[in-house]
């Protein structure tokens, strides 16, 4: 059963970093991708990047967004997002999500993950 867990979200200042992390379990990156969404307040859910795929970046996290992996050889594996410089718009509740399939583009869309975690909400504050 796929099952992810986002961590790590909180208030932070304008300018400053953070790094959330996804636990994902009951898969392996050899079959499956995990991708970072967020949604801001009044905001339609939007993907940021994921893993093992050439992501053609939103301009808004440009530059300033990381993902990366610590893949253990067992069936968990967690995923990071790395922030950098966060901007007031970056405030939002951030989700990793799971699809079977690997891509060479990464799938920015909504559709076709059949697993989200309980988000991680992070607070840019000016």
């Amino acid at each position: 059963q796929l099952q992810l867990v986002e961590s790590g979200g909180g208030s932070v200042q304008s300018g400053g970093s953070l790094t959330l992390s996804c636990a994902a379990s009951g898969l392996t990156l050899d079959t499956h991708t995990i991708t970072w969404f967020r949604q801001g307040p009044g905001k339609e859910r939007e993907g940021i990047l994921c893993i093992n795929a050439r992501t053609n970046y939103p301009n808004s996290v440009k530059g300033r967004f990381r993902i990366s992996t610590d893949n253990a050889k067992n069936t968990a594996t967690v995923v990071y997002l790395n922030i950098d410089d966060l901007k007031s718009e970056d405030t939002a509740k951030y989700y990793c999500a799971a699809r079977p399939g690997r891509f060479l583009v990464c799938p920015l869309g909504a559709a076709g993950y059949r697993a989200w975690g309980q988000g991680a909400p992070v607070t840019v504050a000016s």
